[in-house]
């Protein structure tokens, strides 16, 4: 390249959260924009033969991507041919790919007949010679390009270790919760976003679709998650985002309902950046992400949320009619083949007539009909439904007790006869074992015999305590149980008429109906296991 009088110079500045330290804190002043600014303008104004033509800033970007606005736009006027030299204060502002960096700077420039100068690494092309070009600027942007991989390693890391802590350290909060102002890191429940949150999965649990959901919150005002946080103030951006004013949509509501955030699960770690290059992120199988437990108060019940859940594996079947799910859906199967029920609707002279066949029988797979009436299904359930609840109603003694000591089961398990017979098995084997020792000084065994009836049992010994915790366990578990089916009941007697079967009182009271042929049915109801138990201590 030939020197010419005057180089019409471009300054390029460039700062990134690479310049910080690993906490995310204190930029390095020497690298900041205001210094970089400085050093640069100074070192055009000793030399004579450069004048500036433009700054050209890019503050927040990284280093190993070159798609940066300002440097796009610095490449246009080179391009152009207003500018014929970058100058930059060192070459880890240019950039950190030594790759891209030497291709820009050994081939691109050269091209364009572009002078570049790195003022802290000596580096001028006009005057350096081959050795420097072939040798020194390849060697310190490799060095740089290590650095970045280290810097991102080391973040990496840093970042995996808060998530397994359970602290949240992503830029934004889902929604229904804000961050405690004391503590980035820790969730709280935003009251009002929380409150639509309930509102969705008690409308799901009610029979709504997903789509039904969206257009009742469109049609009351309420702002979508990313209008809602724009709302606040927040400078928030999503990939979901639409033209104009976001709305609720089928997905966005679906979103909340299968997010394990809402029971207190802090769920991190979901996608990964395929290179510290590359800004393009891989979904992660779920096995993988990083899970952790009651890191923060939640906003659903564990018992709604999981109802839920199962109500969402049938939602694609919704009534035309009501756009919500048909009475049965997901709760009817066939006793035999286990697959569910179809609805089907006969019309004569006028007169509608409901009823369901199994699946298979009418895809033509096998089975039979196992034909039932709706209305008919509906009397039933309902009437056991109802003796269901009077049945509750029964132990309610028992299960408010049972709650005011926080289901203190305790002197309830002396009642249980299975732990009295495991624990009747193990008095008599620790017996045995504990006798051994006075049997071996009595010379009634020897040390051989000591050391093979000890281990014999020691080993059943310890296969009988974990029996007998394995059953304390189950018994806690079917009262805490009888507990929330009682304080379900009476909440939904509230405000509910146990007159009508309704979606909502069927899904919340009924796990599954099988039918079996000549109408036979088998009726699941929720918390049910256990009952058995409490009714031989009642």
């Amino acid at each position: 390249m030939s020197k010419k009088d005057i180089y019409d110079v471009a300054l390029y500045l460039r700062l990134s959260r690479d310049d910080t330290d690993i906490d995310g804190r204190n930029k390095t002043e020497s690298n900041s924009i205001s210094s970089q600014r400085d050093l640069l303008r100074a070192y055009v104004q000793s030399h004579d033969d450069l004048q500036i033509f433009d700054i050209y800033i890019d503050d927040g970007y990284s280093g190993t991507d070159f798609n940066r606005p300002e440097f796009e736009r610095m490449l246009e006027d080179i391009y152009a041919g207003k500018v014929n030299c970058v100058i930059v204060k060192d070459l880890s502002r240019f950039g950190r790919d030594y790759i891209e960096a030497g291709r820009f700077i050994q081939k691109t420039f050269p091209a364009f007949n572009v002078r570049f100068i790195a003022v802290i690494d000596n580096y001028d092309s006009l005057l350096a010679d081959k050795s420097e070009q072939a040798l020194v600027l390849p060697v310190k942007n490799f060095v740089n390009d290590s650095y970045c991989r280290d810097i991102s390693m080391k973040v990496k890391a840093h970042q995996k270790v808060k998530r397994l802590e359970g602290k949240c350290i992503s830029a934004f909060t889902v929604y229904g919760y804000l961050k405690n102002p004391d503590d980035k890191n820790q969730l709280i429940i935003d009251d009002y976003a929380a409150d639509i949150v309930r509102n969705i999965f008690l409308w799901k649990i009610a029979g709504m679709s997903l789509g039904a959901i969206a257009n009742k919150l469109n049609d009351l005002g309420i702002l979508s998650p990313m209008e809602y946080k724009k709302s606040l103030g927040m400078k928030y951006s999503t990939g979901f985002q639409s033209v104009g004013t976001a709305k609720w949509a089928a997905a966005s509501v679906k979103r909340i309902l299968i997010n394990r955030v809402y029971i207190g699960y802090m769920e991190q770690g979901k996608q990964e950046k395929i290179s510290y290059k590359i800004k393009k992120r891989v979904i992660k199988p779920q096995e993988e992400w990083i899970q952790v437990k009651n890191t923060h108060k939640a906003i659903i019940s564990e018992r709604d949320f999981y109802l839920v859940q199962e109500l969402l594996k049938f939602d694609g079947r919704i009534s035309v009619d009501t756009d919500t799910a048909n009475l049965f859906t997901g709760i009817l199967m066939c006793a035999d083949c286990k697959t569910p029920m179809i609805k089907r609707v006969n019309t004569y002279k006028g007169k509608k007539k409901v009823f369901y066949i199994c699946q298979t029988k009418n895809k033509s797979l096998g089975c039979s009909r196992h034909s039932t009436s709706e209305e008919v299904l509906k009397k039933i359930i309902l009437k056991e439904i109802n003796y269901w609840s009077d049945l509750m109603t029964s132990y309610s003694e028992i299960m408010d007790t049972l709650s005011e000591i926080n289901i203190n089961y305790e002197q309830v398990l002396e009642y249980n006869t299975q732990i009295g017979v495991l624990r009747n098995e193990y008095n008599k084997y620790y017996g045995l074992k504990s006798s051994l020792m006075t049997y071996l000084k009595e010379e009634l065994i020897d040390k051989q015999e000591f050391d093979e009836l000890h281990c014999l049992y020691a080993k059943k010994c310890d296969e009988l305590e974990l029996a007998i915790n394995n059953q304390r366990a189950f018994v806690k578990k079917m009262f805490q149980n009888g507990v929330a089916a009682k304080a379900q009941l009476d909440k939904y007697k509230e405000t509910k008429d146990l007159g009508e079967l309704t979606r909502e009182l069927l899904v919340t009271m009924v796990s599954k109906v099988y039918v079996h042929e000549k109408k036979k049915l088998d009726i699941v109801f929720r918390f049910c296991n256990g009952m058995d138990t409490l009714d031989g201590i009642s």
